[in-house]
């Protein structure tokens, strides 16, 4: 673990700079920075909830493992945090956070991090902006996938890297193909099939895990017919 200086940091939350001169030092004392590579897990599900982790840079899943398969809730980017939820709930982390690419991460002090709430309206307001975006992200990603037929929902996901995860209609997907499956709520099978058949008709161009929207406007029309 190293420790990173608050003040001088590029990647600072918007609820960091809210934060006055003796804060950030305070906010510096009780934090520590470390960088994960792709596959190692930031956090494990069921474990107790010391801190609270800021994504600086990098891009993580965020799953839970039921009794039979693993579950992709969701993709998390740089800048946001992790385990607020948990910090104010039953201090218990519901989900695993596994890197996806080079990550590099801040872990907070749960305790410091609930202090400067109650010591700066300002710092408190951009946390709960920060929970609110995430919610109001989740609720219409769920909602939209549960409402969608197969190829929906495929069209959906490689919609969501694009616009939301890369801002790019061209990027390396992040996931495998089974990965891709849990997240769409589909079989690895229907994914391998669905991805085949949007490359053959032109909507996609696809060279190993990079993927290219050739036709964005006829994903999205397919999208949204579910």
């Amino acid at each position: 673990m190293l420790k990173p200086y608050c003040k001088l940091c590029n990647h600072k939350s918007e609820a960091a700079n809210r934060l006055n001169e003796c804060q950030l030092e305070k906010l510096n004392e009780h934090s520590s920075q470390a960088i994960f590579q792709t596959g190692e897990v930031l956090i494990r599900q069921d474990s107790p909830t010391n801190s609270i982790v800021f994504i600086k840079s990098g891009l993580v899943k965020i799953h839970t493992q039921g009794p039979n398969r693993e579950r992709i809730m969701n993709i998390s980017k740089a800048p946001s945090y992790l385990c607020l939820h948990s910090t104010f709930g039953d201090k218990i982390n519901h989900f695993s956070a596994t890197a996806l690419e080079p990550t590099a991460v801040c872990f907070i002090e749960s305790n410091v991090f609930t202090s400067l709430i109650q010591e700066n309206g300002n710092f408190a307001y951009e946390v709960i902006q920060s929970m609110g975006r995430g919610e109001l992200q989740n609720f219409h990603y769920l909602i939209d996938i549960a409402q969608k037929q197969n190829m929906g929902r495929v069209a959906h996901v490689l919609l969501y890297f694009a616009k939301q995860i890369y801002i790019s209609n061209t990027f390396n997907l992040p996931l495998s193909r089974q990965e891709l499956a849990d997240l769409a709520g589909i079989t690895r099978e229907s994914i391998s099939r669905i991805l085949h058949k949007f490359h053959n008709e032109e909507l996609i161009h696809i060279e190993g895990r990079k993927i290219s929207l050739k036709n964005d406007r006829a994903l999205k029309e397919i999208s949204d017919k579910g």
